[in-house]
């Protein structure tokens, strides 16, 4: 499988200078591209050229929305995409008053294995492209109405299926091609990257010098604990994710995010607060509490809001900035994995 979208402007040029082509036909196909257009749909892009491309194996179109499905509480949008292989992975298009911003996956499943995701529950299957991941992007955009000129998504979050660090070369490919210029042109302040803490691959994209917002999952402070919910905490624990974060400010001056999923029983006490607090206070972070939306094949239970105003009321007296995540989505199966998990089941693929 050959995706255009997996190509920048300079390698689509290349391209068509290798079919014989003009450069200008790289514009063009650039243009209808990134407008989430299939072949038929390119009328201004010659008949012989399209077929040559397609007898080649290039697909134009990385990703194709199978199902969506709106929520009557928020707005928020829930996204099945299809692949060219026949995978399916989610997205989540969520609405606020600075703009429109898409969640996207980036791996079919994941091995991370986290207790409270859904994303999981069927391993890893593949590793997404650069331009099927963009692909995403691409056809959220058009399904909101939004252009290259007009774009409806603003801002992009990598904390769909998937951890980014570990399909590590295909999501630097995508971070440059959602920021080109004669693209979307999604500003990098813009995009936030969710880890689990890889801390090795953090380290090479350390780096690469893209200044995007840099969000950690951390969920516990304590190591007994976070390795009983994130099995990664045996390789890279909180000490080294909190170093980590720490030497991305020191590199980006960039406030960083710990994601902190509240877990009933489990890291919502007083002392996972003060646990917290003596980790990240003094360090310019922000905590970001999620009220763990309920999933079935994991049997977690969410701490009720009430309860995750009181933690970030202690996170705040003791020091440490703290944010309760809106709960977006929740009549939709908005949480990570569920769309796809119910897809697999009722179809038994």
């Amino acid at each position: 499988m050959k995706l255009l979208t997996d190509l920048d402007l300079s390698e689509l040029k290349q391209l068509m200078s290798a079919y014989g082509e003009p450069a200008f036909r790289a514009d063009q196909l650039y243009l209808n591209l990134y407008a989430g257009k299939d072949y038929p749909e390119m009328t201004n892009v010659g008949k012989a050229l399209k077929e040559r491309l397609a007898a080649d194996g290039y697909l134009a179109v990385g990703a194709s929305i199978l199902e969506s499905h709106t929520s009557k509480e928020d707005g928020t949008v829930k996204f099945l995409f299809s692949l060219a292989d026949g995978n399916v992975v989610e997205g989540v298009l969520m609405r606020y008053k600075y703009g429109n911003t898409l969640c996207v996956s980036t791996q079919v499943g994941c091995r991370m294995n986290c207790a409270f995701c859904a994303s999981g529950l069927e391993g890893l299957k593949r590793n997404l492209s650069a331009g099927e991941i963009l692909g995403e992007v691409i056809a959220a955009n058009r399904f909101d109405g939004g252009t290259l000129a007009d774009r409806r998504v603003t801002n992009v979050v990598l904390m769909g299926s998937g951890e980014p660090l570990d399909n590590y070369d295909n999501v630097v490919k995508f971070l440059r091609l959602v920021n080109a210029e004669k693209g979307l042109n999604i500003s990098y302040r813009n995009i936030s990257l969710s880890t689990c803490g890889l801390i090795d691959a953090f380290d090479h994209f350390l780096e690469e010098d893209i200044p995007v917002t840099m969000t950690f999952s951390l969920h516990s402070a304590i190591d007994e604990v976070r390795s009983r919910i994130m099995p990664v905490n045996k390789k890279y624990g909180v000490a080294r994710v909190v170093d980590a974060a720490k030497r991305y400010f020191a590199r980006t001056s960039r406030r960083v995010v710990f994601e902190y999923s509240l877990i009933k029983g489990v890291n919502d006490r007083e002392e996972d607060a003060a646990a917290l607090i003596a980790a990240v206070k003094g360090f310019p972070c922000i905590v970001n509490l999620i009220v763990l939306n309920y999933v079935k094949e994991r049997g977690l239970a969410g701490t009720s809001r009430k309860d995750a105003y009181r933690f970030a009321a202690t996170l705040e007296k003791g020091g440490v900035s703290a944010t309760v995540r809106r709960t977006m989505g929740a009549d939709i199966e908005g949480a990570c994995g569920q769309l796809r998990a119910k897809y697999i089941k009722n179809t038994n693929r």
